[in-house]
C-alpha cells in the first residue's frame, strides 16, 4: 500500500516539475536546469510574454510579477496536490481494512472475482446432512438413558411438575434434533391418510421400552398439570398450523411456530399422555368445544387425532368426546363438507367396532355423572339416521349403521332409578317433537323411544297429558304404534294403570274438543278406544288367572291335608289290593 502511495506521489510531483520547467522556459531562465532529466528543446517565447528594459540594461519589473504570480499558483497546485494524494492514501487505506474484514467473513483473499470463486468453492464444500427419518431418531432413544433423565428430574423438580414435564418434552425434542420437516409433514398425513393410519403416527416408531418407561412416569404426573401441558402442546401445534396457513387477514401478530424437530417430539409426548391419561381429555373437553381457538374445519384432523389417542386408552373417553365435540358439527346450519363427515363417521366406527364395544360403552354409558350419549344428542342421532326421503345423502346409511349401539348407550342404566326417570322425561320432549314433524322414519323410531319412557316412569304418563293437545300429531304416532304393536309393548309395563288413567283423560280431552272436527282428534280417539279395550280385556284375563291360580292352591292345600290324615298302612293295603 505504501509503494502505491509513493508512486502516486512521485507522480504528482513530476507534473509538478515538468509545470515549472514550462514556466521557466516561458519566462527565459535558462539557467536553471536539471541534468539527470532529459528535456525537450524550448519552444522560443512568445514576443509579449516579457519586455526588455533597454535603457537599465536588465529585465523590467513586469517579467518579476510575472514570476511571483506563477510561484504562487505552483505552490497552490502542490498544496491542491498534497491533499489529493492524502485522500487517496485515506480511501486506500479504508478500501484495505473493508476488504480486509470481508477476507475474515467469507475465508476468502484476493479480488472481488477470486472471492466470488471462493464462494461458491465453500458452498460446494459443504457437507449435507443426511436425511434421518422419524424412525431413525426413535431408535436411537435409550430406555435406560431416558430412565436415568426422568429420576433425575424427578428430583430436581420436585414440586414443579409443569416443569418436570416441559423437560420430559425437551429430551424427546433433542432426540428428534436431526427430523427435518421434510421426513414429518405431519398437515399432509393428516389431510390424506383415513383414521386408522395416522392414529399411530407418529408413536409406533417409538420403542416399546421407551413407551412404557416414559408412561409409567406420566401416571404418577398430576392430573392439573397433565391438563397444562397438553393444552400447551395443543397450541404448539396449532401455531405450527397457523404458519402453514399464513397470516390471516387483520392479524397482527403471529404465534411463533415450533421447529420441526420440537414437533415431532410434541405429538410423541402427546400421544403417550392421552393414551395412558385419556381422562386429562375429559377436562379439556368444554375448551375445546367453546373456543374459537380451536374450533373450525382446518383444526378437525388435529381434534380427530388427540381423541383417537384417547380411545386407544379408554374407549368410553373416545365416544364421550365424539358426541360432545365432533358430533354437532353434523347438525344443523354448521353441517361440515363431506370430506370431515367422513373423517368424523371414521373415527365413531372404528369405536364401535373394537372388540367388546358394546359392552365396555353400556356399562360405562355414565361417566363421573355425565351421560355419554346424552337426550341431546340422542335427538340429533335420530335426525341424521331418519331423514326425510328427500334429504338421504351417501352417508346416512353408515349412520344407519352405528345408530343401533349408540342408541343402546343412550338408554343404558338403572331401571326404576332416580337418574333414569329424569333421563326419561328428558328424552319424551325430545321424541314427541321428532314424532311430530310428518317424517315417517323418524316418527316411527321417536315415537319408539317415547313409549320406553313411558316404560321407565309412571310419571312420564303425566307429561304426555300436558303435552297431549299441543303436540297431536306426535301423539297419534305413538297411539297408533301401541295399538300395533300391542301384544309386543303391553308386557314391557309393569301395571298398565297408569296407561288406562291417561287414556281416559285424553279421550275427555277430545269430547271437549270435538267442536273443532279435527281429523287428528277422530283418529286419536279411534286409538284411545281400542288400546282401552284391550287394556280392560287384559284386566279381566288378569283377574281370572288370579282366582285360578288362588283356586289351584286353595285345593292342593286341602288335597295335603287330606293326605296327611290318611292311614299309610290301609293306603298300603289299597295299592296291594290293585
Amino acid at each position: 500500500m505504501m509503494d502505491e502511495n509513493s508512486a502516486m506521489i512521485e507522480q504528482v510531483l513530476r507534473e509538478l516539475e515538468d509545470e515549472n520547467d514550462k514556466i521557466d522556459d516561458v519566462n527565459g531562465w535558462q539557467t536553471v536546469s536539471y541534468s539527470k532529466r532529459n528535456r525537450k528543446p524550448s519552444k522560443p517565447p512568445p514576443p509579449e510574454s516579457f519586455s526588455v528594459d533597454r535603457s537599465n540594461g536588465g529585465i523590467s519589473s513586469d517579467v518579476f510579477s510575472s514570476i511571483e504570480k506563477h510561484s504562487e499558483d505552483r505552490r497552490r497546485r502542490a498544496a491542491e496536490a498534497a491533499a489529493r494524494v492524502a485522500a487517496v492514501a485515506v480511501s486506500s487505506t479504508f478500501a484495505t481494512e473493508s476488504k480486509s474484514d470481508e477476507e475474515d467473513d467469507s475465508d476468502t483473499g484476493g479480488a472481488a472475482e477470486n472471492g466470488a470463486v471462493e464462494i461458491k468453492k465453500v458452498k460446494q464444500k459443504k457437507p449435507k446432512k443426511p436425511k434421518v427419518t422419524v424412525a431413525e431418531a426413535a431408535s436411537k432413544i435409550g430406555a435406560g438413558d431416558l430412565s436415568a433423565f426422568l429420576i433425575d428430574i424427578t428430583s430436581s423438580y420436585e414440586t414443579q411438575q409443569e416443569i418436570q414435564l416441559m423437560r420430559f418434552a425437551d429430551y424427546f425434542g433433542r432426540a428428534f434434533a436431526s427430523v427435518n420437516a421434510a421426513q414429518f409433514p405431519w398437515l399432509k398425513i393428516f389431510k390424506e391418510s383415513t383414521v386408522s393410519k395416522f392414529i399411530d403416527i407418529p408413536l409406533s416408531n417409538v420403542p416399546e421400552d421407551v413407551y412404557r418407561t416414559s408412561v409409567d412416569w406420566l401416571n404418577r404426573r398430576s392430573l392439573d398439570a397433565l391438563v397444562s401441558f397438553v393444552l400447551w402442546s395443543l397450541d404448539s401445534i396449532l401455531a405450527d398450523l397457523a404458519s402453514h396457513q399464513g397470516v390471516t387477514k387483520g392479524s397482527k401478530k403471529v404465534t411463533q411456530q415450533a421447529s420441526s424437530k420440537s414437533l415431532v417430539a410434541i405429538f410423541v409426548v402427546l400421544a403417550m399422555v392421552l393414551r395412558r391419561k385419556p381422562d386429562v381429555l375429559l377436562s379439556l373437553a368444554p375448551t375445546i368445544r367453546e373456543n374459537p381457538k380451536y374450533k373450525g374445519q382446518d383444526k378437525l384432523p388435529i381434534t380427530v387425532w388427540m381423541i383417537s389417542q384417547a380411545t386407544q386408552g379408554d374407549l368410553a373417553v373416545g365416544l364421550y368426546m365424539w358426541i360432545h365435540v365432533l358430533l354437532p358439527m353434523l347438525s344443523g346450519k354448521s353441517s361440515c363438507n363431506p370430506q370431515s363427515r367422513d373423517l368424523i363417521l371414521q373415527l365413531v366406527e372404528r369405536i364401535t367396532s373394537s372388540p367388546k364395544a358394546r359392552t365396555i360403552l353400556v356399562n360405562g354409558a355414565v361417566r363421573k355423572g355425565d351421560r355419554l350419549v346424552p337426550p341431546s344428542a340422542l335427538e340429533i342421532l335420530m335426525r341424521i339416521t331418519f331423514p326425510a326421503p328427500s334429504a338421504r345423502i351417501k352417508a346416512t346409511e353408515r349412520f344407519e349403521a352405528i345408530y343401533p349401539t349408540l342408541k343402546e348407550v343412550a338408554l343404558a342404566g338403572s331401571p326404576g332409578s332416580k337418574a333414569m326417570k329424569q333421563v326419561a322425561q328428558q328424552i319424551l320432549n325430545y321424541a314427541v317433537k321428532a314424532a311430530g314433524e310428518g317424517v315417517p322414519e323418524l316418527a316411527m323410531e321417536a315415537s319408539d323411544i317415547f313409549i320406553w319412557c313411558l316404560t321407565q316412569n309412571p310419571e312420564c304418563y303425566k307429561q304426555w297429558d300436558l303435552l297431549y293437545l299441543d303436540n297431536l300429531e306426535a301423539s297419534v304416532a305413538v297411539l297408533r304404534k301401541l295399538a300395533n304393536e300391542w301384544k309386543e309393548h303391553s308386557v314391557k309395563h309393569s301395571t298398565l294403570d297408569p296407561l288406562r288413567e291417561t287414556l281416559n283423560s285424553f279421550r275427555q280431552k277430545n269430547e271437549k274438543a270435538e267442536d273443532d272436527a279435527h281429523a287428528s282428534l277422530k283418529e286419536a280417539d279411534k286409538y284411545c278406544k281400542l288400546i282401552l279395550g284391550r287394556v280392560s280385556k287384559g284386566h279381566g284375563c288378569l283377574k281370572g288367572v288370579f282366582f285360578a291360580s288362588v283356586a289351584v292352591v286353595a285345593g292342593a292345600a286341602i288335597m295335603s291335608q287330606n293326605v296327611q290324615s290318611l292311614d299309610l298302612d290301609k293306603l298300603s293295603a289299597m295299592f296291594n289290593l290293585s
